[in-house]
């Protein structure tokens, strides 16, 4: 008999599929939790806390928009002709249940590393194929586990091309640019420790999610019921063809002017890393994913229609990201955050504190579930604690980074633009993603404490 984690997972299922939550309600809970700390734990009254609660819902306007720019344009990416077949064609790989479930973690793991938000696109593409290809062949698939398998690839997206904490210490001009100058990311994301940490992660992760699968009688499969959201834009989508065309009508269709535009920001980007040595930015990432998609876009008005469509899954997180930019208000206006992140420090060692950023980072992580954003406030902290120790600036950055991608198998935010694509509820997939929470915990944990000090 095969070795099966099931039994362990099952328990996690029930809990989950019964109490947890819709995401948008997560974030109203914690933010109910947070405001009540916050008063009661700090010399703030209710009215300042509800100044700095009102106040700090635009705090990530900025930031949101270039989170929302990187999702629909890895969206479009993953939509379109060459990347669609390149997902088909991998569907077809598994010949078991086992494979299936491993090689989605992996699928999404591999491209999470390029950037989380396509990550998540062709994780959940991959899952509907994979379910889809395994049917037509007779294989029984559990469509939660295998959605689940695709967002624990997400686990490692941190430690690649568009990890933002790296990124933002990388970027001239950051706020702790005083403090530790530009760390670029060949010291943090492009190291041996942090790709081969994210091997072994993302290998544990696969082997897990291939233990998971329930009994026979329990699976759930999945029924295709419409291409919409699946496919990329058919040519009756994307307007007037045949002798019906004007002159507007070829602009609108001409694949040279989506091309060129592409090309364009190739050019830009060609200059910006010639000119500057490899110093990426998150616009830098965002901006190669544009290109990309432009490139592969067969005309304009085919793009449009991909960001169109990639558009649909942004209602949710557009709606709570005023809500967590007013948590992280709350805990660094009324030192929440010094209080909390502090207490880490206090047990740490030069060896250990990388471990502890990760888990402050991941504790912290279900109330600012941003790298980027939880690096801002927690980064002074720790960073003074490693000039302290003696720790190098990367351990603390990567440990945070850590603690960040960890926790959000379990914090439903990022998971939305997944579910959104294979219309499930976050209840359906976190009681294995639990399971995949721990086993990231084990690997990256462990690589922490063996990096020590760097």
């Amino acid at each position: 008999m095969r070795f099966s984690l099931d039994r362990i997972a099952q328990p996690f299922v029930a809990v989950s599929e019964r109490f947890y939550p819709d995401p948008f309600v997560f974030a109203i809970v914690l933010t109910a939790i947070t405001f009540a700390v916050a008063v009661l734990a700090t010399p703030t009254s209710a009215a300042q806390a509800l100044e700095i609660w009102g106040v700090g819902l635009t705090g990530f306007l900025g930031f949101a928009m270039q989170i929302c720019i990187v999702l629909v344009c890895s969206h479009a990416l993953a939509h379109t002709d060459l990347v669609h077949r390149g997902i088909e064609l991998v569907a077809r790989w598994p010949r078991s249940a086992p494979q299936a479930y491993a090689l989605i973690a992996i699928l999404a793991g591999l491209t999470s590393m390029v950037t989380g938000a396509l990550g998540l696109v062709v994780g959940a593409l991959g899952a509907q194929a994979i379910a889809q290809e395994g049917r037509a062949r007779g294989l029984r698939l559990h469509f939660p586990l295998l959605v689940a398998s695709a967002y624990g690839g997400f686990v490692i997206w941190h430690m690649g091309y568009s990890g933002t904490a790296p990124l933002a210490v990388a970027t001239p001009g950051h706020s702790l640019e005083s403090v530790m100058g530009i760390l670029p990311v060949t010291e943090t994301t492009y190291t041996a420790w942090n790709l081969g940490l994210a091997a072994l992660t993302l290998t544990a992760v696969a082997l897990v999610c291939s233990r998971l699968a329930p009994p026979d009688e329990e699976i759930v499969e999945w029924v295709r019921e419409s291409s919409a959201g699946s496919e990329p834009a058919s040519q009756a989508s994307l307007g007037p063809v045949g002798e019906r065309l004007t002159p507007a009508d070829h602009l609108d269709q001409s694949r040279v002017l989506s091309s060129a535009l592409g090309l364009l920001l190739l050019a830009f980007i060609a200059s910006w890393f010639r000119s500057r040595g490899f110093q990426l930015t998150l616009d830098l990432v965002n901006w190669s994913f544009l290109s990309a998609g432009l490139l592969l876009a067969r005309s304009p008005r085919h793009y449009l229609q991909l960001i169109a469509d990639a558009s649909r899954t942004l209602g949710p997180i557009v709606l709570q990201y005023p809500l967590y930019a007013a948590v992280v208000a709350l805990i660094t206006r009324t030192e929440l955050v010094g209080i909390f992140s502090q207490g880490f420090v206090a047990m740490s060692s030069s060896e250990t504190l990388g471990f502890w950023a990760f888990v402050s980072g991941g504790v912290l992580n279900f109330f600012v579930p941003s790298g980027g954003g939880q690096w801002a406030v927690q980064g002074p902290i720790f960073l003074a604690a490693a000039r302290e120790l003696g720790v190098a600036d990367a351990v603390v950055v990567m440990g945070v980074a850590y603690g960040d991608q960890w926790t959000n198998m379990i914090q439903p935010f990022w998971a939305l633009p997944l579910l959104a694509i294979v219309d499930l509820n976050a209840r359906a997939i976190m009681g294995y993603c639990f399971v995949i929470f721990l086993a990231a915990f084990v690997c990256l944990g462990a690589g922490l404490l063996w990096l020590g000090s760097g």
